[in-house]
């Protein structure tokens, strides 16, 4: 695992993709891989991750082979951690999982999964795994997970991890050049048991 952080010179935290990938039992965290790409290509057709998360659509091979290709540098960067959600086993492709740093304490968390492999609880294993590393390993301080409004799946997510509902944003997100509401929770690093 990777040692707890201070803050830089600047303030801002160091951010860098867990090494060696998390795990658990069922699933790894991993930095996508070129092996991912027909994975992440087809499962970005399905309706569901359009309408809920912000992909292109169309979804394009190019798309899948910019994210595969631009997990490392964006980490490198701190603008975006971009991982894998892979089957422990056989490192099948299950979904996807990301940080987002919005100020030196505090990071943001999105997720989907692949229609195949949902409805068996992968997304809050994932989410409250890299949670945890999150928090008390980069040593950010608080959590945050926004879902549009009507999102359910990611509302069962965030309760069952134990994030804390804070309200509705108005119009907070644009996604395909519309304003949309959505719903804010957040986890502290005292809120871990």
């Amino acid at each position: 695992m990777t040692e707890p952080t201070e803050a830089t010179a600047s303030g801002a935290r160091a951010f860098a993709p867990p090494d060696p990938p998390l795990e658990t039992g069922s699933i790894r965290l991993r930095l996508p891989a070129a092996r991912d790409e027909d994975a992440i290509y087809e499962a970005c057709q399905d309706p569901e991750i359009q309408r809920w998360a912000a992909t292109p659509v169309p979804y394009l091979r190019e798309h899948a082979q910019g994210w595969i290709e631009g997990a490392e540098p964006e980490w490198a960067e701190a603008r975006h951690g971009a991982l894998a959600i892979v089957d422990a086993i056989d490192d099948r492709f299950l979904g996807a999982i990301g940080l987002s740093p919005q100020e030196p304490h505090r990071v943001e968390i999105g997720f989907w999964i692949v229609p195949a492999a949902r409805g068996r609880g992968i997304a809050t294993e994932a989410t409250r795994l890299l949670s945890r590393w999150v928090l008390r390993d980069l040593g950010f301080d608080r959590l945050e997970l926004l879902h549009l409004v009507g999102n359910d799946a990611s509302r069962r997510v965030a309760e069952k991890v134990g994030f804390r509902h804070e309200g509705t944003l108005r119009d907070y997100a644009v996604v395909r050049d519309e304003p949309r509401d959505v719903v804010m929770w957040s986890l502290l690093a005292a809120d871990l048991d």
